[in-house]
């Protein structure tokens, strides 16, 4: 009989609190999102881009003739008053610039990160503004602060002023402005995007304006190898992530986008913009 009560008994409620030991630490679990393919614009670098970029910017006097070193100005030493002075400066109104690693399989022209930028005016005097492009800015770019357990994703970051300006009314310190970076997998989406969506539907898109012939080789923007360019406020709604609700996003402005390479000294924005070339974006000489 006591068998019997015991099998006709009703099952303890089992809980986790309960069988959970209080002493017992719970480790916290680190989860990471991976990707899950490749997107088509790294596709189609690693496997058309790469091979036409290292037959286009061969330089075959890279490694045979190299550039030969100026001589650093000196002091005459016969001179008292030149001795534990400084070494002079090179002269000129530019300091010396790098000729550039040899062109090589391991060093192609490659993107390192695209970086979006934005200003709103008015935000200098009602930070509320920057809400709108900042929702925005998230939904192009699918990055938020250490988003999919990955540290590097910084997300969208203010920008505050530095010095005070009478002409705007700005004083240091101030949030006017916003940036987001964008490294590996979303950064060839945002190219798949920007190429797809956006410049087609531009009626008034003509290309990238490029510098005239006569511009100097030698400044700091032709040996950065960055390429830069502007879109007006008209381009936020061609965004598919902010066509099909375009009322949560009020305010919309222009914005920068920057094209960061690992290609710096001789000729570096020219390597720069025929990698960008690549991807589908034109060039129109100003």
């Amino acid at each position: 009989m006591s068998v019997l009560r015991t099998c006709l008994r009703r099952a303890p409620k089992l809980s986790l609190a309960g069988a959970r030991c209080k002493s017992t630490v719970v480790p916290p679990v680190d989860i990471r999102l991976g990707d899950t393919h490749t997107p088509r614009c790294q596709a189609h670098f690693e496997n058309t881009l790469a091979d036409d970029l290292l037959y286009l910017t061969y330089n075959h006097n890279s490694t045979i003739h190299p550039p030969t070193p100026a001589v650093p100005p000196r002091w005459d030493m016969t001179n008292p008053y030149a001795k534990n002075r400084p070494p002079p400066s090179p002269r000129g109104n530019r300091p010396l610039q790098s000729s550039g690693l040899p062109t090589t399989a391991d060093n192609l022209p490659r993107l390192e990160k695209i970086i979006l930028h934005t200003m709103i005016k008015d935000a200098i005097t009602n930070k509320s503004h920057l809400l709108g492009p900042m929702m925005a800015l998230r939904a192009i770019s699918g990055q938020t602060n250490r988003g999919g357990g990955q540290r590097a994703h910084e997300g969208v970051k203010i920008c505050y002023s530095r010095a005070a300006s009478a002409a705007f009314r700005l004083r240091p310190g101030v949030p006017i402005s916003l940036q987001v970076e964008l490294h590996g997998p979303q950064m060839y989406e945002f190219i798949n995007t920007l190429v797809e969506f956006v410049l087609p539907r531009m009626r008034e898109f003509r290309g990238v304006s490029m510098p005239p012939a006569s511009a100097a080789k030698s400044s700091p923007s032709a040996m950065a190898g960055v390429v830069a360019f502007g879109l007006p406020k008209e381009a936020f709604a061609l965004f598919p992530q902010l066509e099909v609700n375009l009322d949560s996003y009020p305010r919309m402005c222009g914005m920068h986008v920057h094209f960061i390479t690992n290609l710096r000294g001789r000729d570096a924005q020219q390597r720069a913009r025929a990698l960008v070339s690549g991807f589908q974006i034109p060039f129109v000489r100003a």
